[in-house]
């Protein structure tokens, strides 16, 4: 197979975010490379060698990794990635300057500021001047408003002193126009105009709600604003808030981090495969009156992590099966473990040490396809410290999903969609390259992938096969499409092996989940109630929306063979119940065990991308189980 592709992905321009209180800038850096590939995929000895002519030379760090199949270091030479074809630097580079109040120009300059120390003699504690909101020279000034922010006097001008300075300067045409447009400060609901008077070309309201103290109200705030500059090709964004001084000072960095996370992301367009695209032209935005200083620096740079992350998850889930094959999976996989080596091993198991361990359920899903599977292990450790507490996440990894046997067919099978259906395993890659960056202590981590195509052939698996997984247990297949639960069965066996204490997997297990609970919420299904509390509670603070579901135990009534320990699937009724059951049989029962099933919320249908569900979760879980 011979794929050649010409492409110079601009994606996105050098962007910095500022972060304003009074004088003091929080600045933020993104830089992207631009470069111009020409892929040819060719299978040798049969190993996926890539082989790509750059002509944009740049680096990628090498460091030594363990890995029994694949490495992205041949001869001592880090290869450049054919899946996602430019590599990312570090989107943020954080740095201190000073704004006088009266020079928009002197917030460029770094200063240092001198503190007296001899003689026990300490500096006078002044505090420095706001920023001017109506003197703010720049594209657009964006201000997120909540309901209660849009009320209005008997005269119909508002209470909100921010908006009443804001209307004032505009000779009330702010009012005015949000009154025509019945703006009320309803999430989601925006206005933007174009008015003389200010000191911004435009002036914008993003409705944040009743109550704006979620973290997605203040990141689908910056990702809105993002959107806005994009289409108005706008060079640079102030952000605030109309009753930003409500806001608790212990919260405000996390709010300024949500609002940073949501205006990366918001301007990131995944354009590898599209042969034009339009070089975005945001390069600065101001966030205004939500506080500076170490602690929000440390916000800022965890937010920079996570976007990381997020941005491989979103590009794993957007490439074509045909780019990204299980080879080129467990060669991203590696690729983490040799940018974060101090950390981070890689082992790469082919199918003969599958065969070894005997995970016959995986390779039984493996057999059909010409791309053969990869069973992806990264571990992760501490660069210093003893380890308190061992995890594992788990991923399902299947790159694409034919059905098999029991093809995918008819309207709503969303055979097309099948690249997403090893979403799970792009949370865990994703997560495990956030982890990378931020290097939490006292917690081993293990990223588990069982890799591979379901396709057909003559050596594919059919319906009534009897399969054994390493465990032991014997499964008959009586339908090829659930073939996810059987990749995951040794997956986690394989987990529970590495001595952890707890396990969550994600995987696009079920669309009986997607009838449940939709596009947004993915189902969330454990015996633990320690560990539902503990990634509820990483939830709430990441945004991403989970729910609980039973796990109804006699439902196994339907899991039951006539001639195996078990059968495949249950049929239509609960079936996203059946294949938590089902994974629940391949777990060490003192081992603690989460299933998350995402095939809603991986993949968003309005913007036809994927979306990086999981990983902001995942992150934070571990974190939180570190010491």
């Amino acid at each position: 197979m011979t794929i050649q592709t010409s492409v110079v992905p601009q994606l996105l321009a050098p962007l910095c975010i500022f972060v304003l209180s009074g004088t003091l800038l929080l600045t933020v850096f993104v830089f992207v490379l631009d470069a111009h590939l020409v892929v040819d995929n060719r299978w040798q000895d049969n190993h996926f060698l890539n082989v790509i002519e750059i002509s944009h030379s740049f680096s990628l760090g090498t460091g030594k990794i363990v890995s029994d199949m694949l490495s992205p270091i041949v001869n001592g030479i880090v290869r450049p990635s054919v899946f996602t074809k430019f590599r990312f630097g570090h989107i943020l580079d954080i740095s201190f300057s000073l704004a006088p109040q009266s020079s928009r120009r002197a917030k460029r300059m770094a200063h240092s500021i001198a503190r007296a120390t001899l003689g026990l003699t300490q500096p006078n504690k002044i505090d420095p001047p706001k920023i001017d909101l109506v003197e703010w020279k720049g594209d657009i000034l964006a201000v997120g408003v909540t309901e209660k922010d849009m009320a209005k006097d008997e005269n119909s001008k508002f209470k909100n002193l921010i908006l009443q300075k804001l209307d004032s300067q505009l000779g009330g045409l702010l009012s005015e126009a949000t009154s025509e447009e019945d703006f009320t400060g309803k999430a989601g609901q925006s206005t933007v105009l174009r008015l003389p008077g200010l000191g911004s070309k435009r002036v914008g309201l993003y409705g944040l709600g009743a109550l704006a103290s979620a973290t997605v109200a203040y990141r689908s705030f910056g990702e809105a604003v993002a959107l806005a500059a994009k289409s108005s090709q706008a060079n640079n964004v102030a952000i605030t808030l109309a009753s930003s001084e409500g806001i608790p000072t212990e919260s405000k960095p996390s709010t300024a981090s949500a609002i940073a996370t949501g205006a990366i992301l918001g301007t990131f367009d995944d354009n590898r495969f599209k042969s034009e695209s339009k070089k975005p032209a945001l390069k600065s935005v101001d966030i205004i009156g939500l506080g500076s200083g170490p602690e929000i620096e440390k916000k800022l740079k965890y937010a920079e992590d996570v976007c990381l992350g997020i941005i491989l998850g979103k590009e794993l889930v957007n490439a074509p099966a045909n780019v990204l094959t299980p080879g080129v999976l467990a060669e991203e996989a590696t690729r983490i473990a040799s940018e974060h080596s101090d950390v981070f091993t890689a082992k790469i198991l082919d199918v003969e040490q599958c065969k070894e361990l005997k995970m016959g359920a995986y390779l039984g899903v493996a057999a059909a396809s010409a791309n053969p599977p990869y069973f992806i292990h990264l571990c992760y450790k501490p660069p210093s410290g003893s380890v308190k507490t061992k995890l594992a996440l788990v991923g399902k990894g299947l790159t694409f999903d034919s059905g098999g046997y029991n093809i995918k067919t008819g309207a709503g099978c969303m055979i097309e969609l099948m690249k997403f259906d090893m979403g799970g395993s792009a949370a865990v890659l994703g997560a495990a390259k956030a982890l990378g960056q931020i290097k939490p202590a006292g917690v081993e981590v293990h990223f588990i992938v069982a890799a591979c195509e379901n396709m057909i052939s003559g050596t594919g698996m059919r319906p009534g096969d009897i399969l054994t997984a390493s465990n032991g247990k014997t499964i008959e297949v009586n339908n090829t499409d659930a073939e996810g639960r059987l990749t995951l069965a040794d997956a986690l066996v394989y987990a529970c092996n590495q001595g952890v204490e707890k396990i969550v997997d994600l995987a696009t297990l079920t669309g009986a989940c997607i009838v449940a609970l939709g596009p947004s919420i993915a189902g969330v299904f454990t015996p633990s109630d320690e560990l539902a509390k503990e990634v509820f509670g990483a939830s709430e603070i990441s945004g991403e929306k989970l729910w609980r579901m039973p796990m109804e135990e006699s439902y196994w009534e339907t899991m039951k063979s006539g001639v195996a320990d078990m059968v495949n699937t249950g049929g239509r009724q609960g079936g996203a119940i059946t294949a938590a059951l089902f994974l629940k049989q391949f777990v060490d029962e003192k081992v603690q065990w989460m299933h998350i099933d995402i095939a809603g919320p991986v993949w968003n249908d309005k913007k036809k991308n994927a979306t990086g569900f999981g990983i902001s979760t995942l992150v934070e879980w571990v974190l939180n189980n570190s010491s």
